[in-house]
Parts: C-alpha cells; structure tokens; sequence
C-alpha cells in the first residue's frame, strides 16, 4: 500500500492502515445501517452452504443479509477464476448481499476487494477472520486473531480500495478470549460492523457459544456488533439479541433447511419458525430446482449432490424420507421421495415442480 497513515490502536498496538481509513469514526451510514433500521436476522456464511439458492430462498423469507461463502484474496487475484465464480457469483437480481473474502496481505485484499466488486457488485465486504478450518492456517482467517495488527492493515486496505462497507466476522480469539482489543482495533481501522462468534478458534464448534463475551463486546464498540452462536430457534434469537445488546444476530446451522427462521425474526410469522410438512416440502424441491438452475448441469449428477446433506433438514419429523432424500441425483428423484407429502403422484413428472417455483410469490 501506498499513503499509510498512522493509527492507534487498543492496547498499544501499532500499524499502519491506509489514508482512507478511519482511525477515530466509523464509516459514514451505508448498507449496514440502512438494514439494521428494521427487525429480521442475517444468513451466515458457511462453506458448502449458503450459496446462491440457500441465498435466494433465505433473502425471499425476510433475512437482512446474506453473506457468501468465504472466497480466498489470493485466488480471486491470482488464480484462473472468472466472474463465473460460483462462490461469490450471484443469482439473477440478486440484492442485499455481502461478499466475504479472506486473506493476510493487504495488497491482495485491495485487488479481490475491486475485482469482487466489479465481478459480483456485493452491497458490502467482509473480511473472514473467524475460519478456523487448518487448512487456511497462515492464509487469513482465524490466523489474524493472533496477529491482530494485520487483520487492522487489511480492513484499512479494503477500506482503501471500496466506498462500500467493510466488515469483519471474528471469532473471540485464538485461544483465549481477545475479542474487545480485537473489535476496537477492527472498528479504528475503519470497519462498518463486527460479527462475533462466541467461541475461540480452538473450541472450532465444540461447547456453547459465550453471549457474555458478545455482550461484552457490544458495549465496547460504537459500530453495530452482530452476535452469532448457537442459535437455532427464532426465540433463542430474540433472547440472545436481547440480553447481549447485540444489532442482529448471525444464523448458520439454525437456518439450513429453514429459511422460514428469517420470516419469524422478521415480524411476518410470530413465533413460528417452520410452516406445514407441506410448504416444507414444495421448498425443498425448489431448493433442488435453485440448485439445477444455478449451477446449470444437465446431468444433475454434480449439482444436487450437495443438497444430500440438506434436503433432510427440511423435514426432521419424517425421518423415513432421510435415506432417500440423500441419494437423489435430479430434481425428479426429489420430486418422487417427496410426493407423499406433496400430495402427487409420482409418475406425474414435473407437475409438481411447476407448482414448487409458483412458491416464491404465493407464499407470503
């Protein structure tokens, strides 16, 4: 980078972050606080997961945001990818989400920032600082929480490189919990608003979630802090959001297999977070159709193959369908395990599937 300014950080830290970024104030309002300013929660961003139809059925159920999966700087920069990207490219009119990135050198983030930018037009950026996955070990990710001063020189740099808001998702700290030096330091580099993981990179997903140390953070900061955690239900949300201090809360886990989560912390279905056997159904075979559309395999055979692992959650109270539903290879193999509760006759190819895409609009 080039025109580094000086800025103070917590505890004496030191670095350096660039002329752009703020070292006393927080960005001026944009995306973040323009969401904020209604109820509802955010979709997390989960390898494997939350892809452009889990994004798509999660934003049509109320989310404020949704975060993509984690995409590296480096390979943004310096690999063979293309705006063709699956993990940051988004579906047709696609809004409202952020683009996470994760790296450790500054220079790169500013290039994947511009290229995600222009690539994918994301309403914000994220830096992933919460990863704590081995193979990323000295990439970026929960790696920075040990280095704390590098993670603020990225946000700087990110900052440099976009108008648009930069954030960051963190974890409380490598292996103890260092999460409001952290936060202080992120919110004087310039960052727009914080997620926190309640756990440290070590715990990985083991234990609970510490909202303690979310709140605590919270009340550290002057920009919003987002907690996530554990939180699997819509009244687990309300509670945690409202002994923590917290914006928003983050759901990964809670929301896989049912968006309907977001419409309940929305306002638009009181405290139920799933609707009929019925609705859930039509919504898994549209997830599968999402799925096929997206990814555009005629074949059917590599684009559903993740959902294997999805498509059970949308119906844990029939537990029979589960086999099944994780060897599908098209979206008629979906249709055909679930035409007991779509109420069709199998046979009748495609009938149902018609119906399933008639779902965004009709349900409200």
């Amino acid at each position: 980078m080039s025109g580094g300014v000086g800025v103070r950080y917590p505890s004496g830290v030191t670095g350096s972050a660039s002329s752009s970024a703020s070292s006393a104030a927080p960005a001026a309002p944009g995306f973040y606080a323009a969401r904020l300013a209604r109820p509802g929660a955010v979709l997390a961003p989960m390898a494997g997961y939350s892809d452009a139809p889990m994004r798509q059925l999660a934003s049509e159920q109320g989310a404020l945001w949704t975060v993509s999966e984690m995409i590296s700087a480096r390979g943004l920069v310096l690999g063979g990818d293309s705006e063709r990207l699956n993990l940051g490219r988004p579906y047709a009119g696609e809004r409202d989400r952020a683009v996470q990135l994760f790296g450790a050198e500054p220079e790169l983030l500013s290039a994947a920032v511009a290229r995600a930018e222009a690539w994918f037009a994301p309403a914000a950026i994220d830096l992933n600082m919460g990863c704590p996955v081995p193979k990323i070990r000295g990439k970026g990710g929960a790696c920075l929480l040990q280095t704390p001063e590098v993670a603020y020189a990225l946000v700087g740099a990110m900052r440099a490189a976009t108008a648009l808001d930069v954030s960051a998702k963190i974890r409380l700290g490598w292996d103890t919990d260092r999460s409001v030096e952290v936060a202080q330091g992120l919110e004087a580099a310039g960052a727009s608003l914080i997620t926190v993981h309640g756990r440290t990179s070590r715990q990985r997903y083991t234990g609970e979630a510490d909202w303690d140390a979310i709140a605590r953070v919270a009340a550290s900061v002057g920009v919003p802090v987002v907690g996530s955690g554990d939180i699997l239900s819509a009244e687990t949300a309300r509670q945690r959001q409202r002994e923590s201090g917290v914006a928003t809360v983050m759901i990964g886990r809670g929301s896989v297999g049912n968006p309907w989560i977001f419409r309940a912390l929305a306002g638009g279905q009181g405290g139920e977070d799933r609707p009929s056997p019925q609705v859930r159904a039509r919504t898994a075979l549209r997830h599968a159709e999402l799925q096929t559309r997206f990814y555009d395999d005629d074949s059917g055979r590599l684009t559903l193959r993740p959902l294997r692992k999805v498509l059970p959650r949308y119906l844990p109270d029939y537990p029979e369908l589960h086999a099944d539903l994780t060897q599908v290879v098209t979206v008629t193999d979906v249709e055909q395990v679930l035409a007991p509760l779509l109420g069709t006759n199998p046979a009748q190819t495609g009938a149902t599937a018609s119906a399933a895409a008639e779902y965004a609009v009709s349900y409200p």
